[in-house]
């Protein structure tokens, strides 16, 4: 485990299930599912940045995830042959998400075609918004269509808070979450401790 994530409050089961570490801006109609339905303000769940990891006895069932890439590709998480991937929730509309673009951004260079798979999950942007936006900030990692909150569910209630980041194992259950903004080296440590794993 990296300096930098052991500095940070590390959380078992219980703490990546439960929602104590996030903060909501207005009522219950502003929940994941409140917005998926298109309820509540334009307000969001926004995370203080906690990173939480679990061990490999501790994870639940594998993720699911489907959906259209922005290019209108087919995406289906069972195909991906990356050992690791990281999947970010994000949006436009989101200062914390616009924060943490360039650092994901620049791990994303770092490990392009080497076993690490980095994909954005939109939220709340028509297509033609959200590429507009990674265009003018020279995002290049792949990102799937917003599909009205179907991808968040598929999550198992891991991705409440906007942004969150999810680094998933081989079999591609949930093994580390970071809830709010992730930097490089943050990213890094918890996707090389999820590569120890396989060795």
């Amino acid at each position: 485990m990296s300096p930098l994530v052991r500095r940070r409050a590390l959380l078992t089961l219980p703490g990546l299930l439960g929602l104590s570490a996030l903060t909501a801006c207005g009522d219950d109609s502003n929940s994941v599912t409140g917005r998926a339905r298109g309820e509540g303000e334009a307000g969001y769940i926004s995370g203080d940045g906690a990173v939480e990891q679990l061990p490999p006895e501790e994870r639940r069932d594998p993720v699911t995830l489907t959906g259209k890439t922005l290019d209108g590709e087919e995406f289906d998480l069972a195909e991906v042959e990356e050992p690791v991937v990281v999947l970010n929730t994000w949006g436009s509309w989101c200062p914390p998400c616009i924060e943490e673009m360039p650092a994901l951004q620049e791990f994303w260079e770092a490990h392009e075609g080497k076993d690490v798979l980095l994909l954005g999950l939109v939220q709340r942007d028509t297509v033609e918004t959200a590429q507009a936006f990674l265009d003018s900030l020279e995002i290049t990692y792949p990102n799937l269509a917003d599909d009205g909150g179907a991808t968040l569910r598929g999550l198992q209630g891991a991705a409440a808070a906007t942004p969150t980041t999810l680094v998933l194992d081989e079999q591609r259950r949930i093994a580390a979450r970071v809830s709010g903004p992730v930097d490089v080296s943050t990213l890094d440590g918890l996707v090389a401790d999820v590569r120890a794993e396989q060795t």
